[in-house]
């Protein structure tokens, strides 16, 4: 079994959405259940399939999360030597030389990507020509659009 990157954060986030979905929802589920299949024949009961569809869905969601975290390889860039280069958790300011827009992303594994938060994947094109740069360097990016070149304004390790 390979493992995935993650950061601790995801980590974190992948723990609680179980836990919320072991603690909460499975119980609050059961009960529901419980319930439809009180108001007797349940071969035309609409809440009790609706209840035994919704039960599917967490526990499908249960399995996929607890394999997500057993395949999950934490690494924290705080406790590397890596003294200012981009590596896996870093989080970089970026500005485009063109545009002179500036970004933030942090490179992330691919379970934890969102780039609304500013989260891109270890294995996105533009990750993958920004590890190993340092702060200061100027990176060519092929994008589907064509290719971008950003700086690299800061690295920083939370």
């Amino acid at each position: 079994m390979n493992k995935v990157p993650i950061t601790a954060d995801g980590a974190k986030k992948l723990r609680a959405q179980l836990n919320h979905l072991k603690r909460v929802k499975r119980p609050h589920i059961i009960q529901e259940i419980a319930e439809a299949r009180s108001h007797g024949d349940i071969s035309e009961n609409a809440e009790f399939h609706a209840a035994k569809e919704q039960q599917s869905f967490i526990e499908g969601r249960i399995a996929e999360l607890e394999s997500m975290l057993a395949m999950a390889q934490i690494i924290d860039p705080a406790t590397l030597d890596i003294r200012g280069r981009v590596v896996f958790g870093a989080t970089l300011v970026l500005r485009d030389a063109h545009g002179e827009q500036q970004v933030t992303y942090q490179i992330v594994g691919d379970l934890e990507a969102d780039i609304a938060e500013g989260k891109i994947s270890i294995s996105s094109p533009i990750a993958r020509a920004l590890i190993g740069k340092e702060e200061g360097d100027v990176v060519d990016v092929e994008v589907p659009d064509g290719t971008r070149s950003y700086e690299i304004l800061a690295v920083r390790y939370v």
